[in-house]
This record gives structure tokens, sequence and C-alpha cells, in this order.
């Protein structure tokens, strides 16, 4: 089987072909792509390719672009960091669709399917014009103010100005960019849930992180990783070994 990856983050590019290597050797990679504009010169030259493995967000914009500028048949696997409403969109539309980071049992169910339904065609364009204006609206159920209580006040508290959620003592507190602390009566899994993956990420057990307030990473032992976030916490941000790929991926993202 032919496979061509449209991917512009060199980690999940890489973890991709670890695992379809791993699944079954017989898959050949013909292609990673890393852009909307790449994307179009390969597929109007070389459509050969059994089955395509397309992120949603790309270095020059959403891949969808793509599809207004050449034809594709290829049966073609989405892979996407949305959170839960984005995925109801695709399920609207019946695309298949992997959320990351990709783990080898779902990718393998996948080509499975794919291997199923063999020989059908790829969606068509009505359906991805469809699955845009449904991500739009997913997209907007994204929090974008939390109201915190201080006091005897409510105060909103925009999302983007929150530099990351922690657990301390069992109390879920969001820490903004000044380094303001309000308690949030929600749990950290709630809170995930409502959050932008692509602004947010939950790193541990203890620590929403936005993007916007890492400084820097430091190696640790075992293969860990040390974030160091601005303003700091008074606790070590711990990255595990299993988790770290996926956390430098999304930060260099």
């Amino acid at each position: 089987m032919k496979v061509v990856i449209v991917e512009d983050e060199i980690a999940a590019a890489e973890n991709l072909i670890y695992i379809l290597d791993n699944i079954d050797a017989e898959i050949e990679v013909l292609k990673t792509i890393d852009s909307v504009k790449s994307a179009v010169t390969y597929f109007s030259e070389s459509p050969d390719a059994d089955l395509i493995f397309m992120d949603i967000h790309l270095a020059d914009g959403i891949s969808f672009q793509i599809f207004d500028q050449v034809e594709i048949k290829t049966p073609i696997i989405f892979t996407t960091a949305y959170d839960q409403y984005a995925i109801q969109a695709f399920q609207v539309n019946s695309i298949n669709y992997l959320l990351k980071p990709l783990q080898k049992e779902e990718i393998s169910n996948a080509i499975d399917k794919y291997k199923e339904t063999q020989g059908t065609t790829a969606q068509s364009q009505p359906n991805l014009n469809a699955l845009m204006q449904l991500l739009d609206t997913s997209i907007a159920n994204y929090k974008a103010t939390y109201l915190v209580q201080k006091r005897d006040e409510l105060i909103p508290i925009k999302t983007d100005n929150i530099a990351y959620f922690s657990i301390d003592s069992g109390v879920v507190k969001a820490t903004t960019i000044d380094n303001q602390k309000y308690v949030i009566n929600k749990k950290l899994e709630d809170i995930e849930a409502e959050l932008d993956p692509k602004l947010f990420m939950r790193v541990n057990r203890q620590f929403i992180l936005n993007k916007s307030a890492i400084v820097k990473i430091k190696f640790y032992f075992n293969g860990k990783l040390i974030i160091i976030t601005q303003p700091p916490h008074k606790d070590r941000i711990v990255v595990s070994k299993g988790k770290s790929n996926a956390v430098k991926s999304w930060i260099n993202s």
C-alpha cells in the first residue's frame, strides 16, 4: 500500500511513519508534504497513492484549501488536534479522522476500515465545504472567558490571558499572564475540553499550559522534560517520557 502524508510538524510526520512501519512493513510512504502549495503541486502530478493521511492545519493554511485547486479521488484520513465539538463535525460528514497525538491502535483500525471500503471514492467537495462550516462553528465554542470570584466580586478573565491552569492542594486555579491567581470551580478535565488545543495543552495531571506562557524546556532524567513558564510556578512542571514528543510537537506547531 502506497501512502502520502500531508503534515507540517516534523515530529508528528516521523511518528506516523514509524507507526505505519510497525503496523505493516509493506506500507510505502511515497512523500511527506508540509504545505497547501506543495500538496497542490504534488497531487496535480502524482495521483498514484492508495491512501492519504492529512493534517487539518498546515504551514500555509487549512488543508481543505487543497481541494479548491486540485481534484483528489484518493481516500483520505484526516488528523486533527480539535476537541470533541469539532469531532462531531467529522462524524456528521462521515469522514475518517484521527485525533492527535496519533496512536498505533487507532491508525491500524483506520487502515482496516480503508481496506474494507477499498475502491470507493473520496468524500465529495460539497461535504468538505459543509465540514468547513461546522468546524468554524466548533471553533467558536472554545471558552473565551472565565467568570471568577474574588472576595465579593465577579471578574471576567479572558482565556488567552491565562498562562496556565493548575491543581494546588486539590483546588484548580488559573494563573494569569500578570501572575494573578483565581480559583476555578471546575475539574481540570472539564477545562481541558473547553480550550483550543492549538493554544492550550494538558502536559501532565496537574497542569494545562498556554503555549504563549512557555519560556523554555529543560531535559530531565529518563527522557522527561521540565517546562519553564512565565510567570513561574512554585512546583516543577514535569512532562513524562511518554508524552514528551507530543508536547514538543505541540509547542513546535
